[in-house]
């Protein structure tokens, strides 16, 4: 192709509204336009990225035995309200009505529909296992879409399912298809981990993440380096205490902390390390009527070490806590604490409530807490001595670097990365829901076992960026780049052996398959260069008359320094090797 058959369009300067690197070279490089609050144009540039990552993805899930399909991006909102995920997936869900008032919602997944599917079609053990997959157009309605294509609103994903006649069987298609990730990342050139995660909104009690190692990464990946564990934060396991609860050694006392509300401020008042003070959580949970209203809500205590953070997807695992929770108002904490936030703690309560401990804090002595007084903390707390054993004991918090992994093989890491891929084990959580059934061998009905697996197509482009960028611009994999090879003939239209050269070396290129453009549009030097190494194309050749006199033109990659003389009867051969062909 020839870029003045095509459509470049590079700026100087990045929007002032683009925050990470990847958007703002995705905007510089002009792949792609904003025409709204997390919706993109996907501009010519672009656009080939995102064709190529459609088509690898495609390749391995053909290759793996998936079948495609499409499903509307418009669906029914019937299907969504047998599952109960209508009203349950909050304001993410675009809800939208058609004419006659009929309720409709815009696909953020589809599971509900590919069920439906499945319990149409797939009528005997005979038809499974079956996977069903599609790359489609998606709509969550983020409440802050931020970091262009990495979290919008409206995106491209592959998204499978599988059905099987037995948890083994649905497991073995998990498998599989957690292999066939791997497989096509691996494609991609990319460097990423597969750690273990929490299912979400999907559910399923089997579930793994992939993610992109980038430091600008939203996600923190937990692993460790002597062993293949490895976990995001909200799931990784904080490992139990090893040792035992030390005996109190000191007598508790009120001591004044004027105008110190927080952990850190009380240790560096007190002179105490910070990981010997304890800080108060206050959560509560409601009990509703059939109309919805609040009948009875119930105050829990939740307590940390000072130098922890509390994980809420943990959290929403305690017994109690596992139905829902909010964060107590202010009403509700003066009239079980008898005091404002800053200076609470579990000692001298005005009512009852729930008391649940992180595992550090279950084993701690002599600690420090809020004396539910202002401008006061207490000192010297022991269980059971000054206040009784907490209702429950649990694993509440994020993992810190230098915790013991769980696995018993050494210390965990943290590093940041980039969600491109997630792979879930559903079990009949759908199937159940929506009576989806099949005959087993014993002529007996039986709910698929079900599996589901996703791709941010659209995300990947930006991640990979992320990942693979320096002060000039993208420095894109060759797999997915928007072109292999580029052609920049210096005064192409000022000599006709710049010209020819050019044009014969572009023809041989395409004709064994090579995705190269000639750079044909007479721009400057400085300005071409300056344009392909902003877009990123990993290979570029320099055609100019002064180098044919010599018999030589110039070869750069992108991630090289400078460019390095090639004899212009070499240049084929060269790329050929260069590109594995």
């Amino acid at each position: 192709m020839k870029a003045s058959q095509f459509f470049i369009s590079t700026l100087k300067e990045a929007p002032a509204d683009a925050e990470v690197v990847s958007h703002q070279l995705m905007m510089r490089a002009g792949l792609i336009k904003k025409l709204g609050a997390g919706i993109y144009n996907y501009m010519p540039m672009g656009l080939r990225v995102i064709r190529k990552v459609e088509a690898i993805v495609r390749e391995e899930m053909d290759r793996a035995g998936a079948v495609e399909v499409t499903m509307p991006v418009v669906q029914p909102a019937e299907l969504w309200q047998e599952t109960g995920r209508f009203e349950k997936m909050g304001p993410e869900l675009l809800r939208i009505q058609d004419r006659h008032g009929r309720d409709f919602i815009v696909q953020p997944t589809s599971e509900e529909v590919v069920t439906d599917i499945a319990r149409q079609e797939l009528r005997s053990y005979k038809q499974l296992p079956k996977n069903f997959y599609q790359i489609q157009t998606k709509f969550r309605d983020e409440r802050r879409p931020r970091f262009g294509l990495m979290r919008g609103r409206e995106f491209i994903m592959k998204d499978a399912y599988s059905f099987d006649r037995s948890p083994e069987a649905a497991k073995a298609s998990y498998q599989a298809m957690a292999q066939a990730y791997r497989r096509i990342f691996d494609r991609f050139g990319l460097t990423y981990r597969a750690v273990a995660a929490d299912s979400g909104a999907i559910g399923g009690d089997l579930s793994e993440e992939f993610q992109v190692i980038a430091a600008t990464g939203e996600d923190a990946i937990v692993y460790c380096p002597g062993s293949d564990y490895a976990a995001n934060m909200e799931k990784a396991e904080a490992a139990a205490p090893t040792h035992t609860r030390p005996a109190p050694a000191k007598a508790m006392e009120k001591m004044p902390t004027p105008g110190k509300a927080t952990c850190a401020d009380v240790a560096a008042l007190l002179d105490v390390p910070l990981a010997s003070t304890v800080k108060s959580l206050v959560l509560a949970t409601d009990e509703t009527n059939e109309a919805g209203e609040i009948v009875q809500s119930q105050v829990w205590l939740l307590l940390l070490r000072g130098d922890h953070d509390m994980n809420e997807i943990k959290v929403g695992k305690v017994p109690g806590l596992d139905k829902g929770f909010r964060f107590a108002s202010l009403a509700e904490i003066e009239a079980h604490f008898g005091c404002k936030p800053g200076y609470l703690g579990p000692i001298g309560l005005q009512k009852p409530l729930k008391i649940v401990a992180d595992r550090e804090v279950a084993v701690m002595a002599d600690w420090i807490c809020g004396a539910n007084a202002v401008d006061f903390h207490t000192t010297g707390v022991n269980w059971g001595r000054d206040l009784p054993e907490p209702d429950l004991v649990a694993d509440l918090r994020n993992v810190v670097a230098g915790d013991a992994s769980p696995d018993g093989q050494g210390v965990l890491a943290i590093e940041r990365g980039i969600e491109i891929g997630h792979v879930f084990y559903l079990g009949t959580k759908y199937s159940k829901a929506m009576n989806a059934t099949f005959l087993g061998e014993d002529g007996k009905p039986a709910f698929f076992e079900m599996g589901c697996y996703g791709i941010g197509v659209t995300r990947l482009p930006a991640a990979a960026i992320e990942q693979n960028h320096d002060a000039r611009g993208i420095i894109w994999p060759d797999a997915i780049a928007p072109f292999t090879v580029v052609i920049c003939p210096i005064g192409m239209d000022r000599s006709d052996a710049v010209k020819a050269a050019a044009e014969q070396l572009h023809d041989q290129l395409a004709a064994l398959g090579v995705d190269v453009l000639l750079d044909d549009r007479g721009e400057r030097p400085g300005a071409m260069f300056a344009d392909w190494e902003l877009i990123g194309v990993p290979h570029r050749v320099t055609i100019g008359d002064k180098g044919l006199k010599e018999g030589v033109v110039e070869y750069q990659h992108r991630r090289d320094s400078a460019a390095t003389k090639v004899a212009a009867l070499d240049i084929l051969g060269t790329l050929r090797t260069r590109l594995g062909l």
